[in-house]
């Protein structure tokens, strides 16, 4: 976080206090729009703006102080982020062919050594969706295992669980690769 958003930040906001309403946004920023991104919206950022109306228009209502507002953001992150993927279900994209991102080409060689395909994207490749959404939420948004779970419908031991197994993955396909790179060079 760039700044630490403190109960007085908060007070101030709710005062409507523009530079307070500006440290809650410089402070969460950053990780709600991981957050969205890493879930595959269109436009993390647009959703992420959408975010902060809500969350600025309930100052007054939210309870728990920084910890609560923090939970509050992320539930409506990913609210938005249902809404996005239930109108790209609804809605599918039509795009022209464009001959340069055809998959059926192999990638340059440039490519290859710039690492395509590297970030937390590609990262959470090969998890669920379930285990891709509790690493968001814990490591990239910083919550607790209890505000996680509340914003997933679920129960904090299944959250632990959830994400003991997804960072076991994570570990494993490393080991895996680091594993045939090894080969390679040798």
């Amino acid at each position: 976080m760039a700044n630490t958003l403190t109960e007085e930040i908060l007070s101030a906001a709710r005062a409507a206090e523009p530079q307070a309403l500006r440290e809650i946004y410089e402070s969460l920023a950053p990780a709600l729009l991981a957050y969205l991104a890493g879930k595959g919206c269109d436009d993390p950022e647009a959703l992420t703006q959408d975010v902060f109306l809500t969350v600025f228009g309930k100052l007054d209502s939210i309870t728990g102080g920084v910890r609560g507002l923090r939970t509050f953001a992320f539930s409506v992150a990913h609210a938005r982020m249902v809404d996005d993927t239930r109108r790209r279900e609804r809605q599918p994209v039509l795009t022209q062919f464009h001959s340069h991102a055809d998959a059926r080409v192999s990638a340059s060689a440039e490519d290859a050594a710039l690492g395509a395909g590297t970030g937390v994207a590609a990262l959470l490749a090969g998890l669920s969706p379930r285990q891709q959404e509790v690493l968001l939420l814990r490591i990239v948004a910083d919550l607790s295992i209890e505000e996680s779970a509340r914003i997933m419908g679920s129960t904090a031991g299944a959250v632990k669980q959830l994400q003991n197994r997804a960072l076991k993955t994570l570990r494993d396909r490393l080991e895996r690769e680091e594993e045939l790179n090894d080969e390679r060079i040798a």
